[in-house]
């Protein structure tokens, strides 16, 4: 090899090399606690490349870029941004977007930064956990009547930043994915939901159900009930324009003036968000526009007696419709809500009213009730309604039974 091709080999050496200096600079930032922004200005030295730091609920914590243009390739995460899961003991506590000048920097090097800056977001985020830890535990304890004392409520509330003293309400939000998503948009449908509530009330209390299938709930501090409300449409308002690609249902109660009596107010909110969710035309529902469903919220507690009713009236279409893809519970709901008109319903469907009839066949030999008859409309619009306060999600299908030749119902 010539003297020029030994000098260019080592000087692109030299460039590969680790910065020890800038290393240094990452532990002394460390050691001195400097902060999240200046661990990663360092981190950036010494990969030699953009960087932007990015904690579980995809808030930013932190970024190092070296242009404008670089950081808004960051914030967008476009080609030649590369992503590096940041865990600690194989939990995920955030994520490191890079972009570098030239080729990729040494993997051995890149292990041992972003392991440093692991370790500092856990730091630096556990009192955080913590306290999301403790506000969970309150909120299911205040909802499921744990704590029996007023005092005492109020007392426990007011340690974590709640004042209920006035009173409050309480909202449910669930989230949908219309298409394929993030595993940890759930996190970031917490994070989102309780940044809206608290723009409204700052001691609002988020918290994921146990299952954490996509639901949170949310305890407002409230004195009159203006709070809760104008908390549940910033809610919608931060869902809307932070999580693209979700189908949302948010339910509200009305305000429980006597702390203790949240937990009726989480059973209000609880039968909103099932009657809204069933909805196509509408994400956000009170307590007090639940209409004739209000009579059954003492059922909540104890929904025995609603799912055997549903189960003798309109559970046989709910499985008719799942083995045969029909949709005589969807002509069903409609059917009631056209006022018994079935000439309104076939419009409404853009079906021939003979496949409305024939449906209505079919309903009554599953059912034994006939939708011409005052007692059986009456017996099916409960069982509709007991179905939509259970949560039960109703199947939806094309319409392919013998008749439906006049057209399909939308899916």
């Amino acid at each position: 090899m010539s003297s020029g091709g030994i000098h260019r080999q080592e000087v692109a050496e030299a460039a590969r090399a680790p910065d020890f200096s800038a290393l240094a600079a990452i532990t002394d930032a460390v050691e001195a606690g400097a902060g999240l922004p200046e661990i990663l200005r360092a981190a950036a030295r010494a990969l030699d490349a953009s960087l932007i730091l990015i904690d579980r609920n995809a808030t930013v914590l932190a970024v190092a870029a070296r242009s404008p243009a670089d950081e808004r390739s960051l914030m967008r995460n476009s080609d030649g941004v590369s992503t590096i899961e940041l865990k600690v003991a194989e939990a995920t506590v955030g994520r490191l977007r890079m972009r570098t000048r030239e080729g990729a920097p040494d993997g051995a090097l890149v292990r041992l930064v972003t392991t440093l800056i692991a370790s500092e977001v856990e730091r630096v985020r556990a009192p955080e956990r913590a306290s999301e830890e403790a506000a969970t535990t309150f909120l299911h304890a205040v909802l499921d009547r744990c704590i029996p004392g007023r005092e005492d409520l109020l007392a426990r509330g007011k340690e974590l930043g709640i004042d209920l003293s006035a009173g409050g309400g309480v909202v449910v939000v669930r989230a949908h994915p219309r298409v394929a998503t993030e595993d940890d948009w759930r996190r970031r449908l917490l994070a989102l939901s309780a940044r809206g509530a608290r723009s409204i009330a700052p001691g609002a209390i988020a918290a994921p159900t146990i299952e954490d299938a996509g639901e949170i709930w949310l305890l407002v501090p409230d004195g009159d009930g203006e709070a809760s409300r104008r908390a549940s449409s910033a809610i919608l308002r931060e869902l809307e324009s932070g999580l693209a690609g979700f189908a949302f249902a948010i339910g509200r109660s009305r305000h429980a003036a006597d702390p203790l009596d949240l937990h009726r107010a989480g059973n209000e909110a609880l039968l909103a968000v099932n009657v809204v969710e069933g909805d196509h035309e509408a994400s956000e529902l009170a307590f007090e526009h639940t209409g004739t469903y209000q009579l059954l919220l003492p059922h909540m507690n104890d929904p025995a007696e609603l799912k055997r009713f549903y189960s003798e009236t309109v559970r046989p279409l709910v499985a008719y419709d799942e083995q045969y893809e029909t949709d005589l519970l969807g002509t069903l709901s409609t059917f009631l809500e056209c006022d018994a008109n079935v000439n309104a319903t076939a419009a409404r469907l853009i079906t021939h009213r003979h496949t409305i009839r024939y449906r209505f066949e079919r309903v009554r030999e599953l059912t034994g009730l006939d939708v011409s008859s005052t007692d059986g409309r009456e017996k099916l619009s409960l069982g509709l309604k007991a179905m939509r306060v259970l949560g039960i999600a109703a199947p939806r299908g094309p319409a392919t039974e013998p008749g439906a030749e006049g057209g399909r119902v939308p899916r």
